[in-house]
């Protein structure tokens, strides 16, 4: 689980919201972590297993313990294994490795890791959870989820800035979801009322994530029509040049 940047182990300029971990925290956790990654380093072990570890740690968290309605030690699992976000980026650094595979598969195994989140929710709802609507609402989650990525990327892809984050992006997902599933699973403990906060978070991730997505098309579309016309405008341009110079060069002659 890693950062979306060119290559793993150089600054990255955040593109997850700026939210909680990306920021402050992050830095914060990062420096704590230091010693843990140079020991790792020591023992020879490389930033993409830590990586791939962290990836199935948090998948394990979410698709052993959420489908059985245990939220709140589910929260805890996959917590402790999101800290391998910032320790894989952090041995590549020290390592100084700068690395496009690095990059590739944290993002690909994020994807991953969002799946499972959001795939724990959608068998807890289709099972002993018995509702649903919530489960309509935590598939549409882990699909606006995986769409917005792609839009970004896709937009990247063909030349074009995508010059916006939007309302929720991967990091805010992330936080409301686990925050309220850690919370809700305090339910178990005797905390009346609490379990309602999944349900209000997953309609809340539902409807930031129809908003950005919205948002991440419309900009797409618009950098999309200001490239084409820049295009035609040069080209034209580059047409009058050579229609003066050939104008130019029969007045010569």
């Amino acid at each position: 689980m890693g950062q979306p940047v060119a290559s793993r182990g150089q600054t990255a300029t955040p593109t997850l919201g700026k939210a909680m971990l990306n920021k402050y925290a992050r830095a914060f956790f990062t420096r704590v972590l230091t010693p843990f990654a140079a020991f790792l380093i020591r023992r020879g072990v490389s930033p993409d297993t830590v990586t791939l570890i962290g990836t199935a740690g948090v998948v394990a968290g979410a698709l052993v313990f959420y489908p059985m309605g245990e939220f709140f030690w589910g929260t805890v699992v996959i917590t402790l294994f999101v800290f391998s976000d910032l320790v894989d980026g952090n041995m590549a650094r020290q390592l100084g490795r700068s690395s496009r595979w690095g990059a590739f598969l944290d993002s690909t195994l994020d994807r991953v890791a969002d799946g499972a989140i959001f795939g724990g929710f959608i068998l807890w709802y289709a099972g002993g959870g018995d509702d649903l609507v919530l489960c309509a609402v935590s598939i549409f989650c882990l699909a606006s989820g995986q769409v917005v990525s792609y839009t970004k990327a896709r937009g990247e892809s063909i030349g074009l800035p995508v010059a916006v984050n939007g309302l929720v992006e991967r990091a805010e997902r992330l936080v409301i979801s686990l925050v309220a599933a850690g919370l809700a699973g305090l339910h178990a403990f005797g905390v009346p009322g609490i379990q309602y906060l999944l349900p209000v978070a997953l309609w809340i991730v539902a409807v930031g994530s129809l908003v950005t997505l919205i948002q991440r098309v419309v900009t797409v579309r618009r950098e999309s029509a200001e490239a084409e016309a820049e295009e035609a405008a040069a080209a034209q341009d580059n047409e009058g040049k050579q229609q003066n110079a050939s104008h130019g060069s029969e007045a010569a002659t």
